[in-house]
């Protein structure tokens, strides 16, 4: 049958896909519209499986917070391209994602691919923005944080977000949490405290003190205080709360926190990059 132009663009309209792959489609399914839609999820499928090699270091962090600030979401979608990211639809599918994720809690990336946006489930919803952009798209990493406060901080560019739980908050809580959430992005630090530390990470860490220390000679008597030493400097360096503010060195982040409101800490932290 002819395919016409109004056609064509019901399809476009229909799925956003562009008039060439549209008029394609319906020519294949001889006019037939559901099957035409179904031809362009499939060549969605295909790009996928074509590319799901390729490496998606680019993309845009999402986050979303509670009218109350008591609990948040954040997830990076991720390309292969910054050409990509800065898409419209791609950022329409982000936010979209991020809404469902928002409204449902789910509690894995896998739970939420399951979740639906319309008619389709954010799986499918993936596989036909791949058939219309024709790169791999994937969600890299989706968080949510729940507490008596919950401050987020994105970094310019949109490609790192971090989430800041705070408890006891008062005076201004609210820019004590996007200073520390600049101090997340900017240190990384490894865990909250020295207690949320994992074993494997403690003895990586004191293995490389013996070593040192015995590469420098040192007696073999004290070579086990030279390692709690190093390791005792590792959590300064790079647990949260024990490090240097970075706004006031003179001050651990903990002692900031409780410069702002007496007994306000930091409870728990997320940080999604996607390059990570």
């Amino acid at each position: 049958m002819a395919i016409t132009a109004k056609d064509v663009n019901k399809l476009r309209q229909m799925t956003g896909a562009g008039m060439m792959d549209c008029k394609k489609a319906l020519v294949e399914a001889d006019g037939d519209f559901d099957k035409a839609v179904e031809i362009l999820r499939k060549k969605g499928q295909k790009i996928s499986a074509s590319r799901s090699d390729r490496e998606t270091n680019e993309g845009t962090v999402f986050v979303k917070t509670s009218d109350d600030n008591k609990e948040a979401v954040m997830l990076s979608l991720n390309c292969e391209t910054d050409f990509v990211a800065k898409n419209e639809e791609f950022q329409s599918v982000g936010n979209a994602i991020l809404d469902v994720a928002f409204q449902n809690k789910p509690a894995n990336v896998e739970e939420l691919q399951k979740l639906k946006i319309g008619d389709l489930s954010v799986e499918e919803k993936l596989t036909e923005l791949v058939g219309k952009i024709g790169e791999k798209i994937d969600i890299g990493t989706y968080e949510m944080l729940s507490s008596e406060m919950v401050v987020s901080y994105i970094h310019a560019g949109s490609r790192l977000g971090v989430l800041v739980a705070l408890e006891n908050v008062g005076g201004d809580a609210e820019e004590a949490g996007r200073d520390i959430g600049m101090q997340i992005a900017a240190m990384k630090p490894v865990a909250l405290d020295k207690d949320e530390v994992d074993q494997s990470t403690i003895d990586r860490e004191l293995e490389i003190g013996r070593d040192q220390a015995r590469s420098e000679g040192k007696p073999d008597n004290i070579i086990e205080k030279i390692a709690q030493g190093k390791l005792n400097k590792f959590f300064k360096e790079n647990t949260l709360v024990n490090q240097a503010f970075v706004k006031d060195p003179g001050m651990t982040v903990a002692q900031y926190l409780d410069s702002v409101n007496k007994g306000m800490k930091v409870v728990a932290f997320k940080r999604v990059s996607v390059s990570d």
